[in-house]
């Protein structure tokens, strides 16, 4: 979770992700992302976007042709939506 945290970047990617998180579901955004299939837990998820969030991340940095900020946007919103899960999980296993 620090690593997520830890990320740093424009603050209207932010933004938009954060307003899209409100609507995030989980079986038909992350399959999207990552492929269908089943469906990895919360932090392996969290794992592989953050792969993919870095990989945009350079293309957008380096002002590249093929990056794709909506798809950015949805990776950052998949990101935010299983640190949520992740951490209602903790919360339910701690009480």
């Amino acid at each position: 979770m620090s690593m997520l945290n830890a990320l740093r970047r424009p603050q209207l990617l932010i933004r938009a992700a954060r307003h899209g998180a409100q609507e995030y579901r989980r079986d038909r955004h992350l399959q999207r992302l990552l492929g269908y299939g089943a469906l990895p837990r919360p932090s392996a998820a969290i794992m592989r976007l953050m792969d993919i969030e870095r990989t945009l991340d350079d293309q957008r940095r380096g002002n590249d042709a093929g990056y794709s900020l909506p798809r950015h946007v949805d990776v950052l919103i998949a990101m935010m939506g299983e640190a949520q899960l992740l951490r209602a999980s903790q919360i339910n296993q701690a009480t």
